[in-house]
């Protein structure tokens, strides 16, 4: 087998996407000052050893130039964790997932073994106020239950106006920090979060203080948002070795007609579009209509795949995080700059002790670290 096959086939198995890391280098919190975490700086594709490690997020200022264009996600974490208990006393944990219809919501439930259809459960606020709700269906795909909310429970608006009152932040199980929900009811949102609907933070944005956003208006740069509201399809582990038919859940998108419309022109006078994140990357990307040959605004539930042989036509270069081992995240990534350059990345970050996953340290993809394979004009 020649090594180009050999690759490609290792690019589409989940077990190499895999790495080992010291759960020292977890993140808890973010740094006290958001744009003081430390920043690895990716840089030209042809050669390996072409990044810096002695940077803060703050430098991203000075990696950008006038005329480039910044896009971040917009979308606000709700307080989508409720408790409630069974008819018969158990503690359930939900997370309220995704609206389906009328007032019955997608929840993940924990624990979810004994939650069979036409059970009621009960969420006790106080001694004096305790609202029914009931399961009416299963959901195969993510495991999850149908919840009946009451009835004016019917839309994004009126759930977040209840999950406000009755919910808490539903953070990662890996932040061992959760006592302090409260504090993290600021820390885990952007400075820039306005649209309620995610049940996971956009975490590069998280790097991005009100410091950083003015100095790079001031540059020249412009930042425009879209939203996605981050739920399953963004968090959920990929549980098939085989990756060729990978799909993900769907996560809502929106991308107006004034993003679309900046985004080619800065292309056409040859500047550069920058995604926080990489929720930002998958909105982005699913503008592209291949039949057109063009990008048009989005409106509605995606499930883009992004993973190794994807050609990018809108992003030019990324502020991500450094993510969890065979996570969906990680392939798109590697997507951009390779599997290989980017686990050895990963083997040095270790080593210098940068800090992971959602509240930990970033990692700026230039424009410049992107493989060639990897591109397609519009």
């Amino acid at each position: 087998m020649n090594t180009d096959k050999k690759n490609i086939d290792l690019d589409q198995n989940l077990n190499s996407y895999n790495y080992e890391l010291n759960p020292s280098l977890i993140a808890h919190t973010p740094t006290t000052i958001r744009h003081e975490s430390r920043m690895m700086i990716v840089n030209n594709n042809s050669s390996l050893n072409s990044y810096s490690l002695d940077k803060l997020t703050l430098n991203i200022v000075d990696e950008l130039n006038p005329g480039d264009l910044i896009v971040v996600n917009d979308t606000k974490v709700m307080k989508a964790r409720i408790f409630v208990e069974s008819e018969i006393g158990t503690l359930i944990e939900l997370l309220v997932l995704e609206f389906i219809k009328d007032s019955t919501w997608l929840c993940l439930a924990k624990p979810a073994k004994k939650l069979k259809i036409n059970k009621k459960l009960f969420l006790n606020y106080s001694d004096f106020e305790s609202i029914e709700l009931k399961v009416v269906g299963v959901d195969e795909e993510t495991g999850g239950r149908l919840i009946k909310f009451p009835d004016n429970i019917n839309s994004l608006t009126s759930m977040n106006q209840f999950l406000e009152k009755y919910g808490k932040i539903p953070l990662p199980p890996y932040i061992s920090d959760s006592d302090n929900l409260s504090l993290h009811e600021d820390l885990y949102q952007t400075r820039y979060a306005k649209n309620p609907g995610a049940v996971a933070a956009p975490t590069a944005g998280l790097h991005l203080s009100n410091l950083i956003i003015s100095r790079l208006k001031k540059k020249g740069v412009k930042i425009l948002s879209i939203t996605l509201h981050v739920g399953y399809g963004t968090f959920k582990p990929i549980d098939k070795e085989n990756l060729e038919d990978l799909k993900l859940h769907k996560e809502f998108v929106n991308v107006d007609e004034k993003v679309i419309k900046q985004i080619k022109e800065t292309k056409k006078i040859g500047k550069k579009i920058i995604a926080i994140g990489t929720t930002s990357v998958r909105a982005l990307e699913s503008c592209y209509c291949p039949e057109k040959k063009d990008i048009f605004p989005k409106n509605e539930n995606i499930d883009l795949v992004i993973k190794p042989g994807f050609k990018f036509r809108v992003v030019d270069g990324l502020l991500t995080n450094f993510h969890l081992p065979k996570s969906s995240l990680l392939l798109l990534v590697s997507a951009m700059i390779g599997r290989e350059r980017l686990l050895n990345l990963y083997k040095k970050a270790i080593r210098e002790k940068f800090r992971f996953f959602s509240y930990g340290d970033a990692m700026y993809i230039t424009p410049d670290a992107f493989l060639r394979e990897a591109r397609s004009k519009l």
